[in-house]
């Protein structure tokens, strides 16, 4: 994950700085906006009175939404703190610092891989419990803002107002560790391996092209469906990938499957809905490969049918507190490529989000 350019000092860097924008929002809002609300409706889980809300702010400005932006820098105070990572020890220095200083909520300003990133590496510091979450959807696609409901012009503003209401979503991420390590390395929301992995791909070049959020989606999905089709049987994405699955409860099976994805979101972009109905848990689809009818089953297993049909033609779908997978080949966390091997999925433990 590629940051800012600035290096981190103690407190905040002093060689550069937040978006105009953003630091007006400061400007205007002040500890006032941070304050407790003394009334909400219990629903939207109220602040705590006391003591004052603190805040911690992660920018990074090589997220989509902020490349070029004009750049001033506020001083910190006793409310609020920033930082503009430049590395992922930079990263580490700031959540440690923040994690010091007790913060309330954490601000992270950019896209989906920055929100993994930060949520791989805080537990480490934060321990028992992360704090409250805002995000500022600056990235290419903002998966999990549009779960939660967040608009793509939500700013700095909106949600330094929406901490101050108390308003919060529960989302829970998947924890991603390999079975030779004691704890996971890796936390997001959506997983995938297979000829995901290829479609990723396919992504980020629509990235390159200028296609973001549901255009990249649709497109990249249309690609990897004429891939499939078109291709000869023996191509990538028709093959397969050998994977050995084993569930809790004790059900085991190997077999080659075309693609494997997982997620603990409700909503996906453009509406898809490859797990079936919108619900909570972690979600899995595996496909059989070589896929069977795609052009005939696909609109149904998108749109979130549950006919029974769909698994005689090799579509299976469960929710689970945890799988583990063996397979030799990549996979996909929240857009970034790991490698595979030995690999176990829980869901984690949920997460207050701050929403409008």
């Amino acid at each position: 994950m590629q940051y800012g350019t600035g290096r981190l000092a103690h407190g905040v860097p002093r060689s550069a700085g937040a978006d105009t924008l953003l630091a007006r929002a400061i400007a205007r809002i002040g500890n006032a906006a941070l304050a407790p609300v003394e009334s909400q409706p219990e629903s939207y889980g109220v602040l705590t009175r006391a003591p004052a809300t603190k805040v911690g702010i992660i920018f990074n400005r090589h997220a989509h939404r902020n490349i070029g932006q004009a750049q001033s820098l506020p001083d910190t105070t006793d409310a609020v703190d920033w930082t503009f990572p430049h590395t992922e020890q930079d990263l580490r220095e700031a959540l440690a610092r923040f994690a010091d200083r007790e913060i309330d909520v954490l601000v992270v300003d950019g896209g989906d891989g920055t929100i993994r990133d930060v949520l791989s590496i805080a537990p480490a510091y934060f321990r028992d419990r992360l704090p409250k979450l805002a995000i500022i959807p600056s990235g290419k696609t903002n998966a999990l803002a549009l779960d939660l409901g967040i608009p793509i012009n939500w700013s700095l503003h909106n949600a330094l107002g929406a901490i101050a209401a108390g308003r919060t979503k529960q989302r829970s991420p998947i924890e991603v560790r390999h079975a030779a390590a004691a704890t996971p390395h890796l936390r997001g929301f959506l997983f995938g391996a297979g000829a995901f992995v290829e479609a990723t791909a396919i992504a980020q070049g629509v990235h390159g092209l200028g296609g973001f959020r549901g255009v990249a989606v649709g497109l990249s999905l249309a690609a990897a469906i004429a891939q499939t089709v078109f291709g000869k049987s023996d191509n990538r994405w028709r093959r397969g990938l050998n994977v050995g699955v084993a569930l809790d409860g004790g059900i085991q099976i190997e077999r080659k499957f075309y693609i494997i994805l997982g997620s603990t979101l409700k909503r996906l972009p453009l509406g898809l809905r490859p797990f079936g109905r919108e619900r909570a848990g972690l979600k899995l689809l595996g496909v059989d490969a070589p896929p069977r009818h795609i052009l005939a089953t696909l609109p149904a297993l998108l749109a979130g049918s549950e006919a029974r049909w769909l698994e005689r033609f090799g579509y299976h779908r469960c929710t689970t507190d945890g799988i583990r997978l063996t397979f030799d080949s990549d996979f996909v966390l929240d857009g970034e490529t790991y490698p595979g091997g030995d690999v176990i999925l829980t869901r984690g433990e949920s997460l207050d989000f701050v929403v409008p």
